[in-house]
C-alpha cells in the first residue's frame, strides 16, 4: 500500500487567504405555476424565466487570468488562450446505473440523454473507484483514489486529512476558467468542509436547492391520505414544499447561469449535479405513467448467490429506514422483499430516471438556445450504480458492477460531431412522454475505463497541460493524477489485446496487457452489520480491492487497519471470481475452484504501485 505521510495540515474549516468575496447573482422568479412539469412546453417556461439580462461583472474580475502552457485541443490545434476556447458542462447524477436508451435499455424512456449519446463518445464499461457517494466525488474530482484521499466514508476533508490537493473545477479555475457549481456537485458536509469546496474550486458560492431539506422528510401521501417518509415517493408537485423540486430548482439556476455567461468572454466550467434516481425516489407522479406495472419484471436474479462470502454482501440498512420498507417487516440482513415491492421500487427508479431525463433535455435545450452547443464540452455522468434487486440487494455499497458501473459520455464539437451551422439545434428538446424512437451512440468504447481519469480527459480535451501522473507516494503534491486521459480511446480501435500464438499459456502477459478498471469497498466485520453498507474509518476492518476487466471481476477482502491506512494481503478474508463470458450477472463465484495466482499478484502489483 502507499506510503503513510508525514505532511499535517492544521484543521481549519476555512482555507487561508481566501479571495474578496463574490455576490451570486440574482435569482428570477420561480416560472409560472402553468407551466407543467410534464407538458413539453414547460420548456419555454423555463426560458422565458430566464432570459433577462444579468449583469455578473465582478465574476471576471474575480477570476485570476492565470495561464500555462496549452496542448493540442480538439480538433489537433493549439488550444485557445483565455476568453477563446471551449467552455465545459459537466453534469454528475446520483446513483445512476447506465439504465438508459443508449446503452441498450429497451424499457426506459431516456430521449435526451440517448440524444446527447448520439453526439458523443460513449464508454461502455466505465466504472467508479468506491460505490458511495462522498469518496467517489472527492475521488474523481481531485483524480485520485480513495487510498489517497483517504476517505472512505462521510467524515474528513482530504485537505486536512491526506493531502492539499488540487481539484479538477480548481485546475480549470487556475487557467482562466469561471467554475459554477450547481446541485450535488462535491458531496455536502463535512467530506468537502461544509463550502462544496469553496473557494478553492468555485468562482462563486455554490449553488444548492432550497428544497433540498425536505428530501427526507414525510412528504410522500399515502393511500391513508398521511404523509410518510417512503422510499417509493411519486408526488403531486403543487403539493411540495414550495411548490418545485430540488432537481427542477437545480435546473433553473443552470440555466439562469448559461444566460449570465453567453455575454461574457471568460470561459466557464458549469458542474451541475442532479440528486435523482438517488432514494427516496420522490419524482413528479406523471411519469409513473410511462412504466405500467405490469411491464416491470424482478431482476434476473433477485437472490442472494449460493458462494457469494458473507463480507461482500451488502444489507441495504438506508431503505430499511424508510416507512413503506419498515412496514414490510423484512429478516435482517438478507429479507428479501416481497416481489410486489421489489417490482414497485424498479418502476419508480424508471420513473426518477425519466424525471432526470426531462431536466438534463430541457438544461442541453437551453445550452442551445444562448448559442453555446457549438463552444461547450459536454461530459455526462454518475457517482456510481445501484443495486435494482440483483443478489437480493437494494443499494450501493457493494463491488459488483450494478454498483460500480455509470454512465460516461463526452460530447466535444467538431471532435465527436460535426459543427452546426448557425441556427441549426444540437440538442433540441425531446419530450419523454412522446418520444419513441431511439437514438445511436455517436461512438462506442468498450475499453474499460475509470472515473477517477475524469480530470486527466477533461483538461486534455480543454487543451490545457494535462497534470502529470502522481509519484508513488504523493501525499505531499498538489497537483498530479492517478488516473490516464482516455482520450486515446476516442479513435482508437476496439479490438481486444490478443494472446500470441506462442504464448497461449502466459496469462500473466494476457492480462497484464489488458484495460482494468479498480474499485474498492471497506467493510466493518466478515458478516453483515448493521453499518456494513456506510462504516466509518474507525471501524473499518476489512477492505475489498476489486478488478474488472472485459472478461472478469476480481475481488479480494483483506484485513486493513483504520489507523495506518493499510492493508495486509497476507490476511485474505475472502475472494470472489466470476468470469463474464460465462457469468455476466456475476453470480456465479468460482474462486474457490479456480488457479488465480497471477490476479492476486496484479492486484497487489497494482495497489503497491
Amino acid at each position: 500500500m502507499r506510503e503513510n505521510s508525514t505532511v499535517t495540515y492544521p484543521r481549519v474549516r476555512a482555507p487561508p487567504g481566501p479571495p474578496a468575496p463574490v455576490p451570486a447573482p440574482p435569482r428570477y422568479s420561480a416560472p409560472p405555476r402553468h407551466c407543467e412539469m410534464a407538458d413539453a412546453g414547460s420548456l419555454f417556461c423555463f426560458l422565458m424565466a430566464s432570459c433577462a439580462a444579468f449583469a455578473l461583472s465582478s465574476l471576471a474580475a474575480a477570476v485570476p487570468r492565470l495561464r500555462t502552457r496549452r496542448t493540442a485541443g480538439p480538433g489537433g490545434a493549439a488550444g485557445p488562450g483565455t476568453g477563446d476556447g471551449m467552455n465545459v458542462l459537466f453534469i454528475v447524477v446520483d446513483d445512476l446505473r447506465p439504465v438508459l436508451g443508449c446503452y441498450g435499455d429497451n424499457l426506459v424512456k431516456s430521449p435526451n440523454i440517448d440524444q446527447l449519446a448520439s453526439q458523443s463518445i460513449v464508454f461502455s464499461n466505465a466504472y467508479a473507484q468506491q460505490a458511495v457517494c462522498a469518496p467517489s466525488r472527492v475521488s474523481f474530482l481531485t483524480g485520485r483514489r480513495p487510498d489517497t484521499t483517504r476517505l472512505y466514508d462521510f467524515y474528513s476533508y482530504w485537505r486536512v486529512h491526506s493531502g492539499n490537493y488540487s481539484t479538477m473545477p480548481q485546475y480549470f479555475k487556475e487557467n482562466g476558467y469561471v467554475t459554477m457549481s450547481v446541485g450535488k456537485v462535491f458531496h455536502p458536509g463535512i467530506s468537502s468542509n461544509y463550502s462544496d469546496d469553496y473557494p478553492y474550486s468555485w468562482s462563486i458560492p455554490p449553488f444548492h436547492p432550497s428544497t433540498e431539506k425536505y428530501e427526507n422528510d414525510k412528504t410522500c401521501r399515502g393511500k391513508d391520505g398521511r404523509l410518510y417518509a417512503n422510499l417509493v415517493c411519486p408526488i403531486d408537485v403543487t403539493e411540495m414544499p414550495g411548490g418545485t423540486l430540488p432537481d427542477i430548482e437545480t435546473t433553473e439556476e443552470a440555466i439562469r447561469l448559461l444566460n449570465v455567461m453567453k455575454t461574457k468572454k471568460q470561459k466557464f466550467f458549469l458542474a451541475v449535479g442532479y440528486h435523482k434516481p438517488h432514494i427516496p425516489l420522490r419524482y413528479p407522479q406523471e411519469f409513473l405513467k410511462l412504466y405500467p406495472l405490469e411491464n416491470i419484471t424482478l431482476a434476473p436474479d433477485p437472490w442472494v448467490p449460493e458462494k457469494l462470502p458473507p463480507v461482500a454482501y451488502n444489507p441495504w440498512v438506508d431503505i430499511r429506514q424508510r416507512d413503506d420498507v419498515k412496514a414490510l417487516n423484512v429478516t435482517f440482513p438478507y429479507g428479501p422483499l416481497p416481489d410486489d415491492f421489489q417490482r414497485l421500487i424498479r418502476q419508480s427508479y424508471y420513473a426518477a430516471v425519466s424525471y432526470l431525463d426531462m431536466q438534463v433535455g430541457l438544461l442541453l435545450n437551453a445550452l442551445d438556445y444562448v448559442g453555446l452547443s457549438n463552444s461547450t464540452i459536454v461530459v455526462f455522468t454518475a457517482d456510481h450504480g445501484w443495486s435494482l434487486g440483483e443478489h437480493g440487494e437494494w443499494a450501493k455499497y457493494s463491488n459488483f458492477d450494478v454498483a460500480t458501473q455509470v454512465p460516461l459520455m463526452f460530447y466535444v464539437p467538431r471532435m465527436t460531431t460535426s459543427s452546426a451551422s448557425q441556427g441549426e439545434r444540437v440538442f433540441p428538446y425531446l419530450d419523454p412522454f412522446s418520444h419513441i424512437v431511439g437514438l445511436v451512440p455517436q461512438g462506442q468504447r468498450k475499453k474499460m475505463v475509470e472515473l477517477v481519469s475524469l480530470f486527466s480527459t477533461l483538461a486534455e480535451l480543454a487543451g490545457l497541460q494535462v497534470p502529470p501522473a502522481c509519484p508513488e507516494t504523493s501525499f505531499h503534491v498538489a497537483l498530479c493524477t492517478e488516473g490516464a486521459s482516455i482520450v486515446r480511446y476516442f479513435k482508437s480501435s476496439e479490438q481486444k489485446v490478443q494472446k500470441k500464438e506462442n504464448g497461449c499459456n502466459d496469462t500473466n502477459k494476457y492480462y497484464s496487457e489488458e484495460p482494468v478498471a479498480f474499485s474498492q469497498y471497506p467493510r466493518p466485520a466478515d458478516t453483515p452489520q448493521w453499518d456494513s453498507d456506510k462504516p466509518k474509518l474507525k471501524d473499518i476492518r476489512i477492505m475489498g480491492y476489486s478488478m474488472r476487466t472485459i472478461d472478469y471481476r476480481y475481488t479480494v477482502w483483506v484485513q486493513f487497519n483504520p489507523e495506518n491506512f493499510s492493508a495486509d494481503f497476507e490476511d485474505v478474508h475472502a475472494g470472489e471470481l466470476y468470469m463474464m463470458e460465462t457469468d455476466p450477472n456475476q453470480d456465479n463465484n468460482i474462486y474457490n475452484n479456480t488457479l488465480h495466482g497471477h490476479l492476486f499478484k496484479k492486484i497487489v502489483d497494482f495497489l503497491k504501485h
